[in-house]
């Protein structure tokens, strides 16, 4: 696959570039789009960060609540966040795998969404990035009615964005904009560990 479409090889493309554009019958403006990024390839978060910044350079309050990463692991994205602004709540506790009291992993969760949705009313932040929620959903830590229910009655004005493996159908009918990031490869399948500045 070439990066304007599929080709029979190099020199011989059986795809020409796009002559016509067609919009929707009717273009209209919204007060606010829930947007979300979901499937199993890297750039899920990664995406919703450079949305995150894009919201910041339009001068929009932004708030990132992160779910399943702990306020310990020193993200550089949270680094820069800061720097710009961004209200940044790291409320996770890490992989599950390494806990030691899920119990209490499932506390901190269900604090981080109430803190979430305490945002989502206020409408003190253009554009709140959930990352990771999809996942506590998904264990039955936080309520996945609830979840939809808070976002569906936010703040006119507030943009959502979440991010994690296997999105809810319910979240996906709610979304205005769904991406779903698919793996072909990944240098951790092959041995690499997290590279800093690529992976955190």
């Amino acid at each position: 696959m070439s990066p304007i479409g599929p080709s029979t090889s190099r020199d011989t493309p059986t795809d020409a570039p796009p002559t016509e554009h067609q919009d929707p019958p009717e273009l209209r403006r919204a007060d606010s789009l829930v947007l979300v990024n979901t499937g199993n390839g890297k750039g899920k978060s990664t995406a919703a960060f450079g949305t995150m910044i894009r919201a910041v350079a339009r001068g929009w309050p932004v708030t990132v609540v992160q779910f399943i990463k702990s306020g310990k692991w020193n993200v550089g994205e949270e680094k820069v966040a800061r720097e710009l602004g961004v209200e940044w709540f790291a409320l996770g506790e890490g992989f599950t795998w390494l806990s030691e009291d899920l119990t209490r992993d499932q506390a901190v969760a269900q604090e981080a969404w109430r803190h979430a949705a305490s945002l989502l009313e206020s409408g003190e932040s253009r554009l709140v990035l959930l990352d990771e929620i999809t996942y506590p959903i998904n264990w039955g830590w936080i309520d996945e009615a609830e979840v939809v229910r808070a976002i569906t009655e936010r703040s006119p004005k507030v943009n959502v964005l979440i991010t994690g493996r296997d999105a809810p159908d319910s979240l996906l009918e709610l979304a205005d904009t769904a991406t779903e990031m698919r793996v072909i490869k990944h240098a951790y399948q092959s041995g690499i560990r997290a590279m800093k500045g690529i992976d955190y």
